[in-house]
């Protein structure tokens, strides 16, 4: 991690954070926290049968579990994308239960990052530009030694002025995660990051994720089924049936692919 970096990364925290004995208060909040959340679509379809998780400040947690495990509910509902049926969702220590959609929308942009497997990249607009949308649909004011940081880390600073498609796969991924992270957020979710990626592109963008977190106290939660990217996380959660069925801390691939076989066998 570059001093630049570090620099930005600490004034990013204290910015966050607070100063004095409410930093310890806060960094107490966890960035996460599900308590017994269910969900049921129309239809009596339920994804998700009372799933309680925490995350941590600073961890990298992977999300894994065969299709229609509820995966992509849980990371929805713990975005505030999408409201549970019941039980509590609480971002960054503020529960988004009772919230209107105006209220959960200005929460997200406030406290929570997102990367996609498609980027989101707007086409029409350059890397600089698309970096910095959500600030201005905020309407904040981007703190340019931050972002110039961030830029840096990731190796962007001579690509700002080119539109996404002048991009790689990688670069196009990189600069999604730069927007992310432009405004603070508590918690950065990504979709399958690496799912539209080569595998030399795919461990550059997996290992970028570990350094926020490692180096930045970034939390980041990825949902993904592969379970070599799921393995550069600090912690992984299996689903099945709507349900967290196993935890493992510091996982490897062939731990987490004989999980997922013996699921699919059950």
């Amino acid at each position: 991690m570059s001093t630049r970096l570090g620099e930005a990364g600490a004034r990013a925290g204290a910015a966050g954070a607070g100063a004095g004995a409410g930093d310890s208060v806060v960094a107490a909040v966890p960035a996460i926290a599900l308590s017994d959340v269910s969900k049921t679509y129309p239809g009596g379809v339920t994804a998700l049968h009372g799933v309680s998780l925490t995350v941590e400040r600073g961890t990298f947690l992977a999300v894994m579990g065969p299709s229609g495990s509820g995966k992509s509910t849980l990371m929805h509902c713990a975005a505030g994308l999408d409201v549970p049926t019941g039980g509590s969702v609480r971002i960054d220590g503020q529960e988004i239960a009772g919230l209107n959609e105006t209220r959960r929308t200005e929460l997200r942009r406030e406290r929570v990052g997102f990367v996609f497997q498609s980027y989101n990249l707007v086409p029409s607009l350059s890397v600089a530009d698309n970096i910095t949308l959500p600030l201005r649909l905020a309407r904040r004011r981007p703190d340019q030694a931050w972002l110039g940081a961030l830029i840096e880390r990731v190796g962007l600073g001579g690509r700002l002025t080119h539109r996404p498609a002048e991009l790689s796969g990688g670069q196009q991924q990189r600069a999604s995660i730069v927007r992310a992270l432009a405004a603070k957020p508590a918690v950065v979710f990504a979709d399958e990051p690496t799912g539209a990626l080569d595998l030399r592109s795919a461990h550059d963008v997996l290992k970028l994720l570990r350094d926020l977190a490692d180096d930045l106290g970034q939390t980041v939660v990825m949902v993904t089924h592969d379970p070599a990217a799921a393995a550069q996380a600090h912690r992984a959660v299996v689903m099945a049936d709507g349900r967290v069925v196993d935890t493992l801390d510091d996982p490897t691939a062939p731990q987490l692919a004989s999980r997922l076989i013996a699921l699919g066998e059950n």
